[in-house]
């Protein structure tokens, strides 16, 4: 996957301080901006979708 975007939520300075997301029509693959040749995290979409969900719905983020 070539097509690795940061977040808006990137933070100050050169904003490396996040993950990128690479999206194909069935995965979504998730990074470390800080070491991006490291080793990836890929899931089935829908299961991202799912764990994004869960993270906007937990007591920490809100």
């Amino acid at each position: 996957m070539d097509n690795w975007r940061k977040s808006s939520y990137s933070g100050g300075g050169d904003g490396n301080e996040c993950v990128e997301i690479a999206n194909s029509p069935t995965h979504t693959s998730i990074r470390d901006s800080k070491a991006p040749t490291r080793a990836t995290l890929t899931l089935p979409t829908p299961t991202f979708t799912a764990f994004i969900d869960a993270l906007k719905n937990s007591p920490i983020s809100q």
